[in-house]
């Protein structure tokens, strides 16, 4: 049985906010959460994410585990 009057108060319908709006209700200690970022809103989720290919990190990993296309497989002579 948990000791009474030590847990803080649950919020069953707290509202997440952000940029202002209201996104989605959760369970929180807290009645409001405001945050920068959520899944409608981040780029892995929506789509739109790119990978940054600095110095062909990318080309040489995907060569290296066989992943590349059939052009970037290394030749043997």
């Amino acid at each position: 049985m948990p000791k009474a009057d030590i847990h803080p108060t649950w919020y069953p319908d707290a509202k997440v906010i952000c940029n202002g709006e209201v996104v989605m209700t959760t369970g929180s200690t807290s009645p409001e959460l405001h945050v920068d970022v959520w899944s409608g809103n981040h780029p892995f989720y929506t789509g739109t994410q790119k990978i940054l290919d600095t110095e062909g990190r990318v080309d040489r990993f995907m060569r290296k585990y066989g992943m590349g296309g059939v052009n970037d497989a290394p030749k043997e002579t």
